[in-house]
């Protein structure tokens, strides 16, 4: 079933997500200091394209507290309303209700990604 998610959320909005945050960490990655974030941009990207099966466990420290900031005012709030649009337009269905929590969840972590650990199930 997990395969089956993925796919149909790759088609869906997956690819655009994926875009955006790549998008973002090439941004990121131009700047010498601002690699590491780019580095998570990507990946978070890989995780935009493949989410089912897959959870996001948030934890960190005082310097993961100081880039979420800085990452909220340079990049994760365009993500978060991007994420935040495209979750609430597909739960107006019942079959998009799956894919809507997905962009929760990537929107939820556009918001603090410093910290968050991807898991598979």
């Amino acid at each position: 079933m997990k395969f089956i998610g993925n796919i149909l959320w790759f088609i869906i909005c997956g690819l655009v997500l994926a875009l955006i945050w790549a998008v973002f960490g090439l941004l990121w990655c131009i700047t010498i200091i601002g690699i590491p974030v780019g580095l998570q941009c990507f990946k978070f990207a890989n995780l935009c394209l493949w989410p089912f099966g897959r959870d996001v466990y948030f934890g960190g420290s005082a310097v993961s507290l100081v880039l979420n900031v800085l990452w909220i005012i340079f990049g994760g709030l365009e993500i978060c309303i991007t994420a935040l649009i495209l979750g609430a337009v597909l739960c107006l269905t019942i079959i998009g209700i799956p894919f809507g929590l997905q962009c929760f969840k990537i929107a939820k972590l556009a918001l603090l990604p410093f910290g968050a650990e991807i898991q598979a199930k």
